[in-house]
């Protein structure tokens, strides 16, 4: 049986460098999904010619610059990630060699084969956030089970966690300790009955 392996990072994204290129739906797409879940992400949106949609967000963001010109590599400096989104798979394809070469990650949309990662599906409840992955293989199962999880959690997970939060912050003892007692306090939460 094939297994995911991909391993779930959460970035912060308005401390890192992410460019996009690529001015049409897709990129819209691909900044939406970025900014609903990190508002102050730090991008910039590259390409000669934009949809009005993705420029109507763009000036709804700070944190995100709208550059009009076409895609050069040495647009890459001071990167850390890199989504190509463009109509031209032979640009998409030359993104990703230039950015292999300065060991950026990068996502070459909808071509799997051309992904150092995936944007997945995300379930955001306050400081609880949870990410979907298929692997690369069903946007809409992942879209389908965030809308699941949406429903299912409840609204005040998020005051569960900072009260949480703030009995850790009173136990005493080695880290060990720590972690054995919040296991205690949250073991309720996995039961299934």
């Amino acid at each position: 049986m094939e297994r995911n392996e991909l391993y779930p990072i959460f970035l912060k994204l308005h401390q890192v460098n992410v460019l996009i290129v690529g001015g049409g739906n897709v990129g819209l797409e691909k900044l939406t999904f970025m900014l609903k879940s990190s508002p102050n992400a730090n991008v910039e949106v590259v390409a000669p010619r934009f949809i009005p949609e993705l420029v109507d967000l763009i000036n709804k963001h700070d944190s995100v610059k709208l550059t009009m010109k076409k895609f050069k590599k040495k647009m890459l400096k001071k990167r850390h990630m890199v989504i190509a989104c463009t109509d031209d798979l032979d640009v998409n394809k030359r993104i990703y060699d230039l950015c292999r070469e300065r060991y950026l990650i990068c996502n070459i949309a909808d071509t799997p084969d051309l992904c150092d990662y995936y944007l997945g599906g995300i379930v955001t409840k306050g400081n609880v956030k949870i990410a979907i992955s298929t692997n690369g293989k069903s946007p809409t199962t992942a879209k389908r089970l965030r809308e699941f999880f949406e429903e299912i959690i409840p609204e005040d997970i998020n005051q569960m966690v900072l009260n949480l939060n703030e009995y850790r912050k009173t136990l005493k003892g080695n880290f060990e300790d720590k972690v054995q007692r919040m296991n205690e306090i949250t073991a309720s939460l996995k039961n299934k009955e």
